[in-house]
């Protein structure tokens, strides 16, 4: 090689060396948004507030890069800490203070998207809205996607004065005001998280929903009244929420759909703050331990200060798939109301049979021909399968082919340019309101009758009218456990049955922003200034109502004794009489799906008996979980505390017994439970068993002298013989008076 190459090639190594120092140094470490919990016990005494002394912590890490504020939130209730933006080597660093508890990175949840307070019970005249005032004096958090202010849901018409104790605000948009009152008394916005991870489309820092989330669960749990709501005239009535006489307080986390752990901590924070005595949580974050669930650690600072937290069980439908789990949390699924929407057909015979429908508009379809199809019964009404010439201004029948869908059906129907369908299902369908044309779905019983009909009638098959628009009550069965409601066993700690209730949560009519699309017609977007939704989302909010009205009578109850309350005066039974099923399948469900059964809220006002849970019952549950010190201070919010038992028994409304192979058969429980009924009580045992368990119980009779006294009783389940995966049956103390406390206990079998 001559020294001219050499020297070349020494240059080019050194300038490649170079560029690529340099490409390193022009790539910083990418921010990310983590959960600091810290030992406050370390803050020095020369800073007069814990956020300055957060500010100085990451002053100390490094400059932020281009400007960005590194400090997302400080939190004062929830947890001891604070939420940032932080590289990897801030992180480092900053786990080497004295001060650090626990870190890690946020995590991205998601939201869980005026008949139904007759069908829980609530009447005018009596019972739980007319002994608690409609829930007047009761402040409802809301934590979800912002409020419509202007709904009529939120006038404040015969709404009592803000109650004194509130100190929470009305957070306006200097683009976009919002208008607070006694009904609306406070909201705000906490979305710097989910902003720093660009999942926000939020046009503005109000808290006006964009979404309709939000609008949706806070009439439900406390709307006003307002007579004449519907959607498209379906469900008409007066909307009212369950505690149409209480306070709601908005906390914004969502403009997207989506949802920051910083900003939900920061939102739970503010609402103790402010002094809220109901919290309600539509949403959730993926499954993991206590110490690390951002809403069970939150909620546990909330109940510390007798704060009613409800979450909902979530919509994966799925055995193991409850969140939100945390046993001083009451965690909602759903169910169904006695409550259809259909169109009836009139054929030229005088035939009447009536469907589902949800189509949003009020046609007729009168003296108009009936064409069914002569051709494939497998091709019926499938994908160009039907010719103008033949259907054009006519209604036509579908069979129920297999071969395609009634949506691909509708859109041939549509193609062809049919006035009418009729189709063929025999399970209940959802989405049918995005129907393009006039359609009406009837069982294949019926399809049968319109078969034969058509076919013996030929060329002059007629429909004498079509109705659409139209609303049945006294649906059987009702209710039902919703297709989509998470069930049990809880994949965090299958010990706690989850979820505890279901409450109403499909297709609830309930109030929605003016600018949000219910459905398409054709080419255009209808709205609506009230709409169905369902979702475990819209089953939580009706038992924050209930929970409203119970404090409201009963100020003195814990947040256990309200879930006590509302869980063993459940029921189980549908109005068929047999036992709650599963809405797809119809087969009968168990407590795995549906808990203590269906929320009954008059029941709940008299319960007779609670099974209450103190603060260090819940300690005494985490030390039984084996957590090491730094879990135990996460969940805390404490470096101190005191195990007074073994194990993870808890004074819990429901029991699970866990049994595998190589395991004991015979699992034991002790419960303690208050009288809160008459002073001079006597309450006899009954168990209710099914195949391959025994429930025993000491003493069988509890017997109380006043009010507020405690009695213990200790149970154990065996498992006998080679017994099912899943076994139930109930721990159940009847009085004098009739009261029914039950209990489901549930036989878990690996």
């Amino acid at each position: 090689m001559s020294v001219c190459n050499y020297y070349i090639s020494i240059l080019t190594f050194l300038l490649a060396l170079l560029f690529g120092i340099n490409n390193v140094l022009s790539k910083p470490e990418e921010y990310k948004t983590y959960i600091v919990h810290l030992d406050h016990s370390q803050k020095p005494s020369s800073f007069l507030t814990h956020e300055t002394w957060h500010q100085t912590i990451l002053k100390s890490l490094s400059k932020p890069v281009h400007g960005k504020e590194m400090l997302l939130y400080s939190y004062y209730h929830v947890m001891n800490g604070f939420s940032a933006r932080l590289t990897p080597a801030q992180v480092s660093k900053l786990k080497k203070s004295p001060a650090h508890i626990a870190i890690h990175e946020e995590k991205i949840g998601k939201l869980f998207t005026t008949h139904s307070p007759q069908f829980m019970g609530l009447r005018h005249s009596s019972g739980l809205w007319n002994a608690s005032s409609y829930g007047e004096g009761v402040i409802i958090g809301m934590i979800d996607s912002g409020v419509w202010p202007e709904s009529e849901s939120f006038n404040e018409k015969g709404m009592p004065p803000i109650p004194t104790r509130w100190k929470g605000k009305c957070q306006n948009s200097t683009t976009n005001p919002f208008p607070c009152n006694r009904k609306l008394i406070g909201a705000q916005v906490f979305i710097k998280g989910i902003q720093a991870a660009d999942e926000s489309d939020s046009p503005d820092d109000s808290p006006r929903d964009f979404l309709g989330h939000g609008t949706h669960t806070s009439s439900t749990a406390a709307g006003n009244h307002v007579p004449g709501a519907s959607q498209f005239g379906y469900a008409n009535g007066v909307a009212r929420g369950i505690a149409p006489g209480a306070h709601v307080a908005m906390y914004k986390v969502s403009s997207g759909g989506f949802i920051a752990e910083s900003d939900v901590l920061a939102a739970m924070d503010q609402a103790i703050a402010d002094g809220v005595d109901i919290m309600s949580l539509s949403l959730g974050f993926d499954h993991v331990p206590y110490f690390q669930d951002v809403i069970a650690t939150a909620s546990l600072s909330a109940i510390e200060k007798e704060i009613f937290v409800v979450c909902s069980a979530g919509n994966d439908g799925a055995p193991n798939t409850t969140f939100n789990s945390a046993p001083w949390i009451t965690t909602v699924g759903a169910g169904t109301l006695d409550r259809s929407f259909i169109a009836t057909v009139t054929l030229g015979n005088d035939l009447t049979l009536e469907g589902q429908s949800k189509f949003p508009d009020r046609v007729l379809v009168v003296d108009t021909l009936l064409y069914y199809g002569k051709g494939d019964f497998e091709k019926s009404c499938s994908d160009g399968a039907l010719n103008v010439s033949e259907v054009f201004g006519k209604v036509v029948m579908c069979d129920n082919n297999g071969s395609s869908t009634i949506f691909e059906q509708v859109r041939e129907l549509a193609r062809v340019e049919a006035l009418a369908g009729i189709l063929i299902a025999d399970e209940t369908l959802y989405n049918i309101d995005e129907l393009e044309i006039p359609s009406l779905i009837l069982p294949s019983s019926s399809g049968s009758l319109i078969r034969k009909y058509a076919i013996e009638a030929a060329d002059d098959a007629s429909v004498k009218i079509m109705r659409f628009v139209l609303t049945s009550f006294g649906t059987k069965p009702a209710p039902q456990v919703a297709f989509f409601s998470s069930r049990g066993p809880d994949p965090v700690n299958p010990n706690i049955l989850k979820p505890d209730i279901i409450a109403p949560g499909v297709e609830v009519l309930a109030a929605i922003p003016p600018i949000v699309s219910v459905e398409q017609f054709g080419n255009y977007d209808l709205g609506s200034d009230y709409a169905f939704l369902s979702g475990t989302s819209m089953s939580a909010p009706h038992v924050a109502g209930v929970a409203a009205l119970l404090k409201a009578v009963h100020p003195e109850w814990s947040p256990a004794a309200i879930r006590s309350a509302l869980m063993t005066t459940a029921y189980t039974v549908d109005n068929n009489g047999t036992t709650l099923t599963n809405q797809f399948t119809s087969l009968s469900g168990t407590p795995l799906d549906y808990g203590a059964g269906h929320i009954n809220p008059n029941k709940a006002m008299d319960p007779g008996l609670i099974y209450d849970i103190d603060w260090q019952g819940y300690v005494d549950f985490l030390c039984g979980l084996g957590y090491n010190d730094t879990e135990m201070k996460a969940i805390l919010r404490q470096s101190k505390w005191s195990c007074s038992q073994e194990g993870t028994d808890i004074n819990y409304p429901s029991f699970v017994a866990m049994f595998s192979a190589d395991s004991p058969n015979v699992k034991n429980f002790t419960r303690v439970l208050t009288n809160v009924g008459d002073d001079q009580s006597v309450y006899q045992l009954i168990t209710e068993t099914s195949q391959g368990m025994t429930i025993k119980v000491e003493p069988t009779t509890l017997t109380f002298t006043s009010k507020y006294q405690k009695q213990k009783f200790a149970a154990s389940v065996q498992m006998n013989g080679k017994a099912p995966p899943v076994a139930y049956g109930y721990v159940k103390w009847i009085d004098q008076n009739n009261h029914i406390v039950a209990s489901p206990v549930v036989v878990l079998n690996s």
